[in-house]
């Protein structure tokens, strides 16, 4: 039997209805389904489940690594400088850091408790990196195939990818890019009555992983459309129409993220309207490829 989930929160409910039992609660889902105004949750596998688990501790292992850090970071207030100016956290940098001696026991102490902790904070990402990638050779053919494409984009790598595909699932349950959008949470809420229109902010609803990378990757939209080594390489090997929609990318949210720089918007903002605007073209690979790939399924039973 066909069972949908339904997210309790988005049931429709009168304010003063304040009589609760199983029957009108019953009668309501039966009448409300009918309707089509109850939204059904996309139930993820136990294995998309666990690589999900795992590229969110990822990134909770990222976070704690920035915060450590910052922390070393400090201890450098008293007017510490490298001698040659080297850029912060280049190999010049990170070995005079390292070789740096305090006055005080106490300070010494706690300088190299910091140091301690950022460098297993990078042991631990190297870790928690290898597993995924171990993990994704062993992912379904289906889910390999998304991740693969997404990479087509630009600024989406492998752990982007993986990201977008663990949070989102399967993109043939958005019948459109614009709800595909909505889950990120990246449209602008709306106030609006009568003749009156009224916009603000992004509604920031839905999930925040998600969007998350999707704005770290919108960042690459203010260079020149280019191909790099990587997407040479890999564009060859993808399924037909991966690499127009992704040029189409590249040329698209560049004009865009330059125009609204050029009208004086934020940066910030201009990152925000692109990283929606992604959305879109990943949504158009996400939905291509998984055709493609129900395609060779059904050609593999027949």
């Amino acid at each position: 039997m066909d069972c949908e989930v339904i997210a309790p929160a988005l049931i429709p409910r009168k304010p003063g209805d304040r009589v609760k039992t199983d029957r009108r609660d019953a009668e309501k889902l039966a009448q409300s389904y009918q309707n089509g105004e109850l939204t059904a949750v996309w139930v993820p596998t136990l294995e998309h489940e666990a690589l999900r688990d795992l590229v969110r501790q990822r990134a909770a292992a990222k976070a704690d690594e920035s915060r450590a850090k910052h922390r070393l970071v400090k201890h450098l207030r008293r007017g510490l400088r490298e001698p040659n100016e080297a850029r912060a956290w280049t190999h010049p940098w990170w070995r005079w850091v390292q070789s740096l001696k305090f006055d005080h026991e106490a300070q010494q102490v706690a300088f190299a408790d910091c140091i301690a902790e950022v460098l297993h904070m990078g042991e631990r990402l190297a870790r928690l990196d290898q597993a995924i990638d171990r993990l994704v050779v062993s992912a379904p053919p289906h889910m390999q195939a998304v991740i693969e494409a997404l990479q087509a984009l630009r600024g989406v790598a492998k752990l982007t990818a993986v990201t977008i595909v663990t949070e989102v699932g399967t993109f043939k349950r958005f019948q459109r890019p614009t709800q595909l959008m909505g889950y990120t949470g990246q449209v602008p809420s709306e106030h609006s009555s009568g003749k009156c229109e009224s916009k603000g902010g992004i509604t920031h609803a839905g999930n925040v992983h998600l969007r998350h990378a999707l704005g770290e990757a919108a960042w690459h939209a203010r260079h020149r459309p280019w191909l790099n080594k990587r997407l040479k390489k890999l564009l060859p090997t993808l399924p037909a129409g991966v690499a127009e929609i992704a040029w189409k990318a590249q040329e698209r949210l560049h004009k865009k993220f330059t125009t609204m720089i050029y009208r004086r918007r934020h940066a910030g903002t201009a990152v925000t309207a692109v990283a929606r605007e992604l959305v879109g073209f990943i949504w158009a690979i996400g939905t291509l490829v998984e055709s493609q790939q129900t395609t060779k399924n059904k050609a593999r039973a027949a």
